[in-house]
């Protein structure tokens, strides 16, 4: 062992979380590859132990200490759990945030300090840059590859103890100098993401958790034309999931518009529901990884992964609700997933969509 500090990897048994601890030990850190059990439903069959020795291979062709760490517990209270209540609740949840926060950067960060390490580092498609402020979270250079948008949750308390290594180069080129190491993952698929959504569908999952009932759908005159599997599983624009059964000759496509819960129904309509510049948008639960805006600043958010930014401008903080006003029409977004606000490559942190009071 050398006097270099020790970098805990979370490696998932994927290209990236590979090529992230090759990196790490290259540069000469102590490295320790260390896999995150989390938890699935007993009902869902999850390939855990495969992706686990894909993750020990990874650490023995590196010659590196493995180890696990056990965050069923985190997982199921904190994602999954969340995951059900928002959607009883008629909003819907972003789980992969809620991952990001309480599992790679709360039970994973706790356990790597428990066992003497000095840092942790993933394989987000993301950077770190310090600065005088504090470290900054930056979007990865791979645009299509970024990930920011689930990190907003993070804090200078986690970010001053993360190293993300692959945030700088574009996806192709990390496989590439997998290929070349050696690594067993190099040609490996791109994980599906969280086990008990990555081979399931949302309503399949929720059903063993609530009452789906199909129930009516109406079109924008109260009209019933159709009929769908549950208000709960549905979300504002959503295209398909429905069924119409109106014998109208102009089969257009139709979104969600609105949703009841209540009543367990949805209405559509045949233009997708927008929000237009000028608008408010409010988000709740707000967490700011350097500091937060000020009144007056224009930003840049994101409603959903992968949108083009949309600039909006400061109205107001208070206490942890932000308002901002749109500069642009956007696509209404649902209450309850995350929106994430950007000054350039720079994510500020963001916040949980919610009505406007």
């Amino acid at each position: 062992m050398t006097n270099q500090p020790t970098v805990f990897v979370g490696l998932s048994g994927g290209v990236d979380s590979s090529v992230a601890a090759l990196r790490l030990q290259k540069q000469g850190y102590n490295v320790v590859g260390v896999f995150i059990k989390v938890w699935h439903p007993d009902w869902l069959e999850c390939n855990w132990e495969g992706e686990r020795l894909d993750a020990m291979r990874v650490a023995a062709k590196l010659g590196i200490p493995f180890l696990t760490c056990d965050a069923e517990a985190a997982y199921r209270d904190d994602v999954a759990e969340y995951f059900i209540s928002e959607y009883q609740a008629g909003r819907t949840p972003n789980p992969d945030v809620m991952c990001n926060k309480y599992v790679k950067f709360g039970r994973f960060l706790d356990f790597a300090r428990s066992q003497g390490a000095d840092l942790i580092a993933t394989g987000h498609y993301a950077r770190r840059i310090d600065t005088t402020q504090g470290a900054e979270l930056h979007r990865g250079v791979d645009t299509n590859k970024d990930q920011t948008y689930f990190l907003w949750t993070l804090t200078q308390a986690e970010l001053q103890q993360t190293l993300f290594p692959i945030g700088d180069t574009p996806k192709d080129a990390i496989r590439a100098e997998a290929a070349a190491a050696g690594l067993p993952t190099a040609v490996k698929k791109d994980s599906q993401g969280i086990c008990f959504l990555g081979h399931i569908d949302i309503k399949e999952f929720l059903r063993h958790y609530v009452d789906l009932s199909p129930g009516p759908v109406y079109d924008q005159a109260g009209e019933v034309i159709g009929e769908h599997d549950g208000a709960l599983i549905y979300t504002l624009g959503q295209r398909h999931g429905f069924t119409i059964t109106s014998q109208s000759t102009k089969r257009e496509p139709h979104y969600v518009i609105a949703r009841d819960i209540a009543t367990n129904s949805i209405t559509v309509g045949t233009k997708r529901p927008h929000t237009p510049a000028g608008e408010t948008q409010c988000l709740v639960h707000t967490s700011y990884t350097t500091q937060e805006p000020t009144p007056g600043q224009t930003l840049q958010l994101q409603n959903r992964y992968r949108q083009t930014p949309i600039p909006a401008v400061v109205e107001a903080i208070t206490g942890d609700t932000l308002r901002l006003t749109l500069s642009e029409q956007i696509d209404q977004p649902a209450h309850g997933q995350s929106c994430v606000l950007y000054n350039g490559s720079h994510c500020l942190g963001g916040g949980i969509i919610a009505a406007c009071p």
